[in-house]
């Protein structure tokens, strides 16, 4: 039976295990959970993870959080191409060690911009201090510094010739900044070629695809108009980043 993947794709982790999927031919149903809606607080939900957050991968019975581990469970499960998963060890550890310092770096700095720039304005009815939205911009443009000098360095691939989950996990988190409108590419030269090259490798059909909802980011308020949630949902995502 295919998996069961429940994801938004406006989520940057949603992303990568959506890419990984549909690129490999990986089997699966895409269950939608409208984040903005705030369906991952309903008791349906709740049921499928206790976390409240996607994406969340059903195989079967057994249940799996934490987009990292659905990525590395799909690759070996279903033998996936070795250049996404390296069975060499030092390979592999070169894929473990970015997304080992992900987390903290580029995805923590990369989420507070985007949330400074594009949700608290929403949430909140006004923009960020100019202060605290500098010192945001100042950790995230460390980051790519980091990722440029350490990861990438002057490869074509984060593991050098060949695409990687890290690549994939990497570019679902810059994107999301070019949804604000933040071109994070410009004066970055090697930093748009690996886009160029990890958009190449990915299939320009399906990277469109999978960036699609982030790219309208500026609908959200609408959106939540719409579904008449933001006042339930407001100090749930507010207290993120206060």
């Amino acid at each position: 039976m295919p998996l069961e993947l429940y994801l938004d794709l406006h989520s940057q982790p949603c992303r990568s295990v959506f890419i990984f999927a549909k690129k490999t031919g990986i089997p699966f149903d895409f269950k939608f959970v409208d984040l903005f809606s705030g369906q991952q607080y309903r008791d349906d939900f709740g049921k499928i993870s206790v976390v409240r957050k996607v994406p969340v991968m059903r195989d079967g019975d057994f249940i799996l959080t934490e987009s990292v581990a659905i990525l590395q469970y799909m690759a070996e499960k279903f033998g996936t191409l070795d250049h996404w998963y390296p069975a060499d060890l030092q390979k592999r550890a070169r894929v473990n060690e970015y997304l080992s310092w992900q987390h903290a770096a580029m995805r923590a700095h990369g989420s507070k911009v985007f949330w400074f720039r594009a949700m608290v304005p929403i949430l909140s009815g006004s923009e960020v201090p100019k202060e605290k939205m500098n010192s945001a911009m100042e950790d995230l443009t460390l980051s790519l510094k980091v990722f440029h000098e350490k990861f990438l360095e002057d490869k074509p691939f984060i593991i050098g010739e060949k695409i990687s989950l890290a690549d994939l996990v990497a570019i679902v988190e810059i994107m999301q900044l070019v949804g604000t409108g933040l071109d994070v590419f410009e004066n970055r030269p090697s930093l748009s070629a690996w886009r160029d090259r990890v958009k190449n490798e990915i299939g320009g059909a399906l990277f469109d695809e999978a960036h699609k909802a982030i790219m309208h980011v500026d609908s959200l308020p609408q959106t939540f108009e719409k579904n008449g949630m933001l006042e339930f949902i407001k100090p749930k995502f507010l207290k993120k980043f206060n």
